[in-house]
C-alpha cells in the first residue's frame, strides 16, 4: 500500500464522508488494486484519523459495490466484473444521452464556450499525458484520437441543435467505451 492518500478535509462533510470520499477516488483511480485488503489501522494512521470514519466508509463502499467483506479476512477492493461494467455504462449512457438532448435545447453561448474550453483542456491532457493511469479507458493511447473526434463531434452537432446527431455519437461514444473496457477485463480474467 504505497497509495499518497491523502484527507481531502471540508468543513461542510461529516469525518465519515470526507474519509468515505478519499478511499472512493483512490479505488476509482486505481490506487488500491482488485483484491487488495484495506486494512483499518494502516489506513487510519495514513489519514490520520481513527479507525471508526474507516470502518463507515468501508461499509459504505461495500454497498457501492466497490469493496467486498470477507469473514474473518476482512475488506477488499472488488473486482469490476463484465455485467458491473456494463451496468455503471447502461446508466451512464441514458445520463448522457438526456444531457446531450437537453444541451441542444437549452445550451446558451457562453455555456458552449466553456464546452468548447474544456474540450480544448480534454485534448492538451491527451496530448501531452502518455502515462495516463487514472482511467482505465483512457491507459491506451490509441483511443486517444478517437476519443478527441467523438467528444469535437458531439460539440458540433449540439452546436448546431442536432439532437439525432448528438444522441447517436454520444451512444457511440459509450458503446466504444463498453467494448474497450470489456476487451481488457476478458484479457485480464483469462
Amino acid at each position: 500500500m504505497e497509495q499518497n492518500l491523502k484527507v481531502n478535509e471540508n468543513e461542510y462533510l461529516p469525518l465519515r464522508d470526507v474519509v468515505f470520499n478519499t478511499l472512493r477516488q483512490a479505488i476509482l483511480r486505481g490506487e488500491f488494486k482488485p483484491g487488495e485488503r484495506l486494512m483499518e489501522i494502516q489506513l487510519a494512521n495514513k489519514l490520520g484519523v481513527s479507525r471508526t470514519p474507516i470502518r463507515e466508509a468501508i461499509r459504505k463502499l461495500e454497498l457501492e459495490g466497490l469493496v467486498i467483506m470477507i469473514p474473518r479476512k476482512g475488506a477488499e477492493v472488488a473486482d469490476i466484473t463484465e455485467k458491473s461494467l456494463r451496468d455503471v455504462l447502461e446508466v451512464r449512457k441514458a445520463l448522457e444521452e438526456l444531457a446531450v438532448q437537453l444541451a441542444c435545447e437549452k445550451i446558451t453561448q457562453e455555456e458552449l464556450e466553456e464546452l468548447e474550453k474544456a474540450g480544448e483542456n480534454f485534448k492538451k491532457v491527451l496530448n501531452r499525458s502518455k502515462d495516463i493511469t487514472e482511467v482505465e479507458y483512457l491507459k491506451n493511447p490509441d483511443v486517444h484520437e478517437q476519443l478527441i473526434q467523438e467528444h469535437e463531434e458531439i460539440v458540433y452537432h449540439i452546436k448546431r441543435r442536432e439532437k439525432a446527431e448528438a444522441t447517436a455519437v454520444t451512444c457511440q461514444h459509450i458503446d466504444n467505451q463498453v467494448s474497450a473496457v470489456t476487451d481488457k477485463i476478458r484479457t485480464k480474467n483469462n
